[in-house]
């Protein structure tokens, strides 16, 4: 395959862009296949269509809520092809929770598990003791003037669903309510009683914003529902080194029900190389790369493999050992066809809502009406 040149598309931040360069670079050395990666911003990456993007690059990095809408667009090519079966079997055998599950989408494999991630929480080692394991616990730091959460779209909604189903409530499952008045409105209150303590920044910022302010702080000690960045858990990423927990929990099950998150590699079907791209995204997702120069280059690895090595774990301050039961007990929020519209216009009224503090009870009926409205317009 000497002299094939592919293009990748992923997203801008070290965990994404730095593993993808180093891995290809490797890749190249070996196979004489180029890669050359281009990056987008974390918001642009959970909103952006696959399909404009399938149309420039060969290998894209994506979020698996736009499985539904991959599936009906064929802009990407399906990767359950014959000669790897057995690289799929370790591939699920070794997927770290749902990751491997939640790029399958109408009996296809869409996209291979390349880093796994869920909401989990962050603190400061060096200002608090222990991450809370409540959610009392949580609004007490709150009151204090101790907590950041990133609450900018789509985030609001991941908080709101990652309460819920903490609660034993899976969100949008049944009909075209998406979460039931009573279970929604608890979680609201929940929520809006922790957001009047808050930086109204929080409104603004994604993941990586509120991480970088953890870090940089010299009050604020927890981020109790973010999702889980391995760079921030490393001695000298940024000023003060973080440490990570699972989930404080509201419900009584422990830390179950954190929303998925982590990427998955597709391959554009518009692609002109895409055996030369179907090989390099079986390869890079490997237990064998996932454990060695993937996370060597600052990944955060979507195969077991990785998640269980020891000396990967002690160069985190247990990030992996420390998140894996929220990890394992994640859920997959929907992904049919349209739901990434409901996603972006839900996670907005909520942020609004808790802003102006409006109620409960209005916020959890905007957001059911959306529901009913975007599955109507993409189900006509």
């Amino acid at each position: 395959m000497t002299g094939i040149r592919l293009r990748g598309m992923t997203w801008d931040h070290p965990r994404g862009y730095d593993p993808m360069v180093a891995c290809s670079a490797l890749y190249q050395e070996r196979n004489g296949v180029e890669i050359v990666w281009e990056k987008r911003s974390l918001q642009d990456f959970e909103s952006f269509p696959v399909e404009e993007l399938a149309r420039r690059y060969d290998l894209i990095v994506i979020d698996h809520p736009h499985a539904g809408q991959v599936a009906r667009e064929g802009c990407l090519y399906p990767l359950d092809q014959p000669g790897f079966s057995s690289e799929r079997r370790a591939m699920l055998s070794g997927s770290v929770g749902l990751s491997y599950h939640s790029y399958v989408f109408d009996g296809r494999l869409w996209a291979l598990p390349l880093d796994a991630a869920t909401q989990v929480q962050a603190f400061r080692p060096d200002l608090i003791e222990r991450a809370p394991e409540t959610w009392e616990e949580v609004l007490e730091l709150a009151r204090a003037g101790r907590i950041v959460l990133p609450l900018r779209a789509p985030h609001s909604l991941m908080c709101v669903m990652t309460l819920a189903a903490n609660l034993g409530w899976l969100p949008g499952r049944e009909g075209e309510e998406f979460i039931p008045r009573a279970i929604g409105e608890a979680v609201v209150t929940q929520l809006a009683a922790l957001a009047r303590h808050l930086d109204e920044r929080c409104f603004s910022f994604d993941p990586i914003a509120a991480l970088d302010l953890l870090a940089e702080s010299p009050d604020l000690a927890c981020c109790p529902l973010v999702y889980g960045y391995v760079n921030y858990a490393h001695a000298g990423f940024r000023a003060h080194r973080l440490a990570f927990a699972d989930i404080p929990c509201l419900g009584s099950s422990g830390p179950l029900g954190s929303v998925l998150g982590g990427t998955g590699l597709a391959v554009s079907a518009r692609s002109a190389q895409p055996e030369a791209a179907l090989k390099f995204a079986y390869w890079i997702t490997s237990g064998e790369i996932q454990r060695g120069p993937y996370i060597a280059a600052g990944g955060q690895p979507g195969h077991g493999e990785a998640w269980l090595d020891d000396i990967a774990d002690q160069a985190a301050n247990g990030f992996y050992s420390r998140t894996r039961a929220t990890l394992e007990g994640a859920m997959l929020r929907p992904r049919h066809d349209g739901y990434m519209d409901f996603q972006d216009k839900a996670a907005r009224l909520i942020a609004e809502g808790l802003l102006a503090r409006t109620s409960a009870r209005a916020i959890v009926e905007d957001v059911n009406r959306v529901a009913r409205e975007t599955r109507s317009k993409h189900q006509g």
